[in-house]
């Protein structure tokens, strides 16, 4: 099993543009540049898909309760960084959430539901208060918003499927096994 989420995750990083971290998504005040804004990051893509990873490995309450903690976590961390408040380490938040996450995924750890919901929140707020702050002044902060937080949305919903998927295809249930 192993390999196949190895696999996967060569093959995100394989498809990936090479300016993939330069974040586009900052020229203008719209919905399309705060969706494109969390797909120009690699960074962003793998940590995100892994907390959909998680979730499909959790199964049950946790397919929407675990992308749920994020995005809510996320957005409130955008606000703050679209306000312009002062959160250190916010490259290294990310960095760190990409390592600890890309972990979980590949070695298919699970953990309670609200353990992970706590994680994947601490994290979505590195990656919440980046989208904020490297906001255009001229964006629409409501448009732009919902376009990451969609986008966002959706790299969890790839997550959850690539999670049901290749459990369906290893013959393992995502869910977690009940003890009798």
């Amino acid at each position: 099993m192993h390999r196949t989420a190895l696999r996967i995750a060569a093959a995100s990083l394989a498809l990936a543009p090479a300016v993939a971290s330069a974040h586009p998504g900052h020229d203008g005040a719209s919905l399309v540049s705060g969706f494109m804004h969390p797909l120009g990051g690699v960074d962003h893509i793998i940590a995100m898909v892994a907390v959909g990873l998680l979730a499909a490995r959790l199964g049950g309450r946790a397919l929407w309760l675990v992308p749920a903690s994020f995005v809510a976590t996320m957005a409130a961390a955008g606000l703050a960084g679209m306000a312009g408040a002062g959160l250190p380490y916010v490259e290294t938040g990310i960095a760190v959430s990409v390592v600890v996450l890309g972990a979980i995924a590949i070695f298919r750890l699970a953990m309670p539901v609200a353990a992970a919901m706590g994680l994947v929140a601490f994290f979505a707020v590195f990656h919440g208060y980046a989208h904020g702050a490297e906001m255009p002044e001229m964006a629409a902060g409501l448009a732009y918003g919902a376009g990451f937080i969609v986008a966002t949305a959706m790299l969890h919903g790839i997550g959850i499927g690539l999670g049901l998927m290749v459990g369906q295809f290893s013959g393992v249930s995502s869910a977690p096994r009940r003890a009798d």
